[in-house]
């Protein structure tokens, strides 16, 4: 499968509180800084198909703020439990601006999230 670089929003932009959840390409992206740079994953929790950009992203890690899940965002790995791992996109600064890569097919049911 093939994946497309799509331009998200100018670094010097990016929101203070350090995430922004987007659509790109048709995926909803959780995109984070932390202190090792910019991530992005899969706006999905694999448990229970929630919003992740509703939660909080502490030592380099978001929690589902529906049950506490905690996924590691450089590597989308589950932390602390037994849930699939999230799905991880590439993350490039060019030129100023924060591009993220996803796959030109669109996502599945299994990975969207509830209510979308």
């Amino acid at each position: 499968m093939s994946e497309a670089w799509h331009s998200v929003i100018e670094e010097s932009s990016f929101p203070e509180e350090g995430k922004l959840a987007v659509k790109v390409g048709g995926w909803h992206v959780l995109l984070a800084r932390t202190d090792d740079g910019f991530h992005a994953v899969n706006d999905r929790c694999t448990h229970q198909a929630s919003l992740l950009s509703g939660g909080r992203i502490r030592r380099g890690a978001v929690m589902c703020p529906l049950h506490g899940a905690r996924f590691e965002l450089a590597t989308g790995r589950c932390l602390g439990s037994a849930y699939r791992d999230l799905r991880v996109f590439p993350v490039r600064l060019e030129s100023g601006m924060i591009e993220v890569a996803v796959p030109d097919a669109p996502p599945g049911m299994d990975e969207l999230p509830v209510g979308i």
